[in-house]
């Protein structure tokens, strides 16, 4: 690994020029960045893979939901349709990719929409379901929209300080991206993170005196759910039954599940199931249940027996920061609101 990080690292060195002349473009006005006339939160992050975007976004949802008129905008990651799309009661996730669909589902109080031009994708959502705030899901380097607040996520065992630029590592911009971010949230951690190991991450992360740092951890639900029916977690952990994700990195969900006599299967992030990965899911499992994580869930249901088919929900809970966030999120909320 090693060597190949040397013999990829001219590469590198080559892509990070390439994106800091772009992000110095931006910065200056040379390229456009457009904003809009209410509140647009953007989530993301510095590195490729899985650094908990999705619950990230579903916990603001919980905490605006309530008081607001909210509208999420994705790319729609793997979807199978082009352009600008309304979730609706005719969608699915080869429309709408997994997470989008997942909103749409979970939260129906929302409107869920995707777009891999964010500008276009906040103008249509402003003509036809006139949003009070829109959070924008993985759009961190889409400069051409300027959002009035950027929430970075790294992952605890993956921090943006300890990694490369692609393809030597896996960030896709300069760790300088870091200073759009006015919260950054240290995802995945374990759940009895020291004060003394936070404050060892806010060293190795400089963070600014007008940022704020949050860490949070990974709560597993206590029952798994099918499209009918629930089991508690301490009734299936025991029994003999075959789990599934395809996710960018799935070993807590086996961690959390596992027996030894399981059977495991995994796919990659993303996955669109065939019928020839449903035949074979089919044949491991026999009778058995099989779990899989939410966001697969949305892409089997339907092709598996429903009856057989569940899924772990999973949420992101604070550690430390907790009330910051909150208080941050609001306050920018609020003043955006009172000055439109």
């Amino acid at each position: 690994m090693m060597l190949l990080r040397k013999i990829l690292f001219p590469f590198s060195v080559l892509y990070g020029l390439i994106t800091s002349i772009r992000n110095f473009l931006f910065d200056k006005g040379i390229l456009k960045s457009y904003s809009f006339d209410l509140p647009v939160i953007a989530v993301g992050n510095l590195s490729v893979g899985g650094t908990g975007k999705t619950p990230l976004i579903e916990y603001l949802i919980r905490l605006l939901s309530p008081e607001y008129k909210i509208a999420t905008l994705s790319r729609g990651y793997k979807r199978k349709s082009e352009g600008f799309v309304l979730a609706d009661k005719n969608s699915d996730a080869a429309i709408l990719g997994d997470e989008p669909y997942q909103f749409y589902k979970k939260f129906p109080t929302i409107n869920v929409a995707v777009d891999a031009n964010r500008k276009n994708g906040i103008e249509q959502l402003l003509e036809i379901t006139q949003p009070e705030i829109i959070l924008l899901d993985d759009a961190y380097q889409h400069r051409k929209v300027k959002a009035g607040l950027y929430i970075l996520l790294t992952a605890y065992g993956d921090l943006y300080t300890n990694d490369l630029m692609l393809p030597a590592g896996n960030l896709r911009e300069s760790r300088n991206g870091a200073d759009r971010a006015k919260i950054i949230v240290v995802t995945k951690c374990p759940p009895n993170l020291s004060a003394k190991e936070q404050h060892d991450i806010q060293r190795r992360l400089k963070i600014d005196l007008d940022q704020k740092l949050c860490f949070t951890t990974i709560t597993y639900d206590t029952f798994v759910f099918s499209e009918k029916n629930q089991l508690s977690v301490s009734e299936i952990k025991d029994v003999d039954k075959l789990l599934l994700a395809g996710i960018a990195k799935p070993e807590p969900f086996f961690a959390y599940l596992q027996s030894k006599d399981d059977t495991v299967v995994t796919f990659p992030d993303h996955h669109h199931f065939t019928e020839k990965d449903i035949a074979e899911i089919k044949n491991k499992a026999q009778n058995r249940k099989i779990i899989t994580t939410e966001k697969d869930f949305v892409r089997l249901k339907g092709k598996l027996p429903d009856d057989q088919l569940f899924y772990l929900p999973i949420k992101s809970s604070f550690i430390s920061g907790g009330d910051d966030f909150d208080k941050t999120i609001l306050n920018y909320v609020g003043k955006s609101s009172r000055n439109r």
